[in-house]
């Protein structure tokens, strides 16, 4: 009886904190989604290549949303079943307190090896992944995939605009400049990419040149130019949330491992504080909800200033453990005089 009620629980549990899950990484990824859309310029990239893109970002905001999904996920499970009276239910049984306590215990085992293995490991890799991908997509422009311009900058000295009609290249418009400023412009052309590299091959139009008061015009038949398409050829892979747990012993960066090994046992101090708070005393009225919820958020919001308040190793171990403590004491006051 009591496993079945054990297996429960903990099915409860889950699928309580899969709900929440679906919610927040829906509502971050769109978030992230329409960063990048702003960001590539929608007119320049293909849309597709955005959402792909935008996958990689997946890890990352699960390992920044987790404790969000704890708090709100275990929440929902027990007031749910508090409300359809299934907890008076179970302790009518005459069982105590430890059929949710080995729940608990049990998804705090689960989120100690999947968030490791998810801040150590999974996440860093697929974000570098993620980093790499969108510095190409960025820098390194593929005119074939262009779906359409509005005077575009390929380089910082070079302006493109055309229409684009199927594989077709009309009005082509280029402003560039080497030793004068210099403007082309042609009814028709071809265009073609090649490593960091453009390349014009365009029919029918004029080039002017103009040197000060001077502007000489060249028509043409044909036409040839070559340009160099990369924005920023050097691809920075210095990126902390890109580091594993090897990189990071690698780099001696012991800060960077302290945010980490903080970030799960803040999700475990969350469910110690729910086990303190509401379920110990089967207390889920909505002032004690409240308190569990602000007392959680409390932790993740200075955590989270801490890691971009750029501070110390010795300082953040500090203010991180004395936040802590003052959130456990705060808990324990509470518990004992209410």
């Amino acid at each position: 009886m009591r496993n079945r009620i054990d297996t429960y629980i903990f099915n409860q549990i889950i699928k309580s904190c899969s709900l929440i899950f679906f919610i927040f990484i829906s509502i971050s990824w769109l978030m992230q989604l329409t960063r990048l859309f702003t960001l590539s310029n929608l007119v320049q990239i293909d849309i597709l290549n955005i959402i792909y893109l935008s996958l990689f970002l997946l890890p990352n905001l699960f390992s920044v949303i987790l404790p969000f999904i704890l708090i709100f996920g275990i929440l929902l499970c027990f007031v749910r079943l508090n409300k359809d009276k299934e907890l008076i239910a179970i302790f009518s049984l005459g069982l105590d307190i430890k059929p949710f306590k080995n729940s608990m215990m049990l998804i705090a085992l689960i989120i100690i090896i999947f968030y490791s293995l998810l801040n150590f490991f999974i996440s860093p890799k697929i974000y570098e992944i993620y980093k790499l991908k969108e510095f190409e997509l960025r820098n390194k422009l593929n005119l074939n995939k262009v779906v359409a311009t509005n005077f575009l900058k390929i380089n910082q000295d070079t302006t493109i605009d055309f229409e684009k009609n199927s594989n077709d290249y009309q009005d082509i418009f280029i402003s560039f400049k080497d030793n004068e400023e210099n403007i082309i412009f042609a009814k028709e052309g071809k265009i073609k990419s090649e490593n960091t590299n453009i390349i014009f091959k365009l029919k029918n139009g004029f080039k002017l040149n103009i040197n000060g008061n001077e502007i000489e015009k060249l028509d043409f038949s044909e036409y040839t130019l070559n340009f160099n398409n990369e924005k920023n050829s050097i691809f920075n892979s210095h990126d902390r949330n890109s580091f594993t747990l090897i990189d990071d012993f690698k780099n001696k960066d012991y800060l960077n491992i302290s945010f980490k090994i903080n970030d799960i046992l803040l999700s475990l101090i969350i469910i110690y504080i729910f086990y303190l708070n509401n379920l110990k005393n089967n207390n889920f009225n909505l002032r004690n909800n409240l308190i569990f919820i602000g007392l959680s958020l409390f932790l993740i919001i200075n955590n989270q200033l801490l890691k971009n308040s750029e501070t110390d190793y010795n300082t953040y171990i500090l203010i991180s453990t004395s936040i802590t403590f003052i959130t456990l004491f705060i808990t324990y006051l509470k518990k004992r005089y209410e």
